[in-house]
């Protein structure tokens, strides 16, 4: 004869009645699906936010024009569109605005694209250059060497009642069709 106690059974007449382990197992597998929910949820948001939200873009005035001569590529700061109320100095940003013959203006980022570098304008050169990685842009803002993977985005331009407009989105900008 055996001294082992049998496990412990339901009373034959309740069938409510449930065993620790069922209780445990039900009670793990809720606490695990609530610590999953509470970590899915905001990650899910985090995702799916931006195809909600409607960023602002705001012409932005960057000088009258007869400040900018024909020919001349001038780096013009403006507030970003979507500056966060502690951004301070950051939610000022910048563009490169060309005037053209015609009184046509062009305006491009003063960002690489290959990794957000502030590019400089070379007179000289006639060329954008990018400093970190040695990426370089004609003037109409192409490729012409290094690492980066597509044109200057160009930010669209207007005039009107004599000052020049740059309309502002936020950062990355992107040209049509890309």
């Amino acid at each position: 004869m055996s001294d082992a106690i049998p496990p412990a059974a339901p009373p034959d007449g309740d069938p409510a009645a449930v065993r620790r382990r069922d209780f445990l197992t039900r009670l793990s597998v809720t606490l695990t699906v609530w610590g999953a929910a509470v970590i899915a949820i905001p990650f899910v948001g985090f995702l799916v936010a931006p195809l909600f939200e409607r960023t602002p873009q705001v012409w932005r005035p960057v000088g009258s024009v007869d400040r900018f001569a024909v020919g001349t590529t001038t780096q013009v700061a403006f507030p970003d569109s979507s500056p966060l109320p502690w951004a301070g100095v950051v939610a000022r940003t910048a563009a490169w605005l060309r005037r053209e013959p015609g009184g046509r203006f062009v305006a491009f980022s003063v960002n690489c694209t290959h990794l957000g570098c502030p590019v400089r304008w070379l007179p000289e050169a006639n060329l954008f250059m990018c400093p970190c990685h040695g990426g370089v842009y004609y003037g109409d803002g192409s490729v012409a060497a290094g690492p980066p993977p597509k044109s200057l985005p160009q930010y669209p331009v207007r005039v009107r009642d004599g000052q020049v407009e740059i309309l502002t989105s936020p950062l990355p900008i992107t040209t049509p069709g890309t």
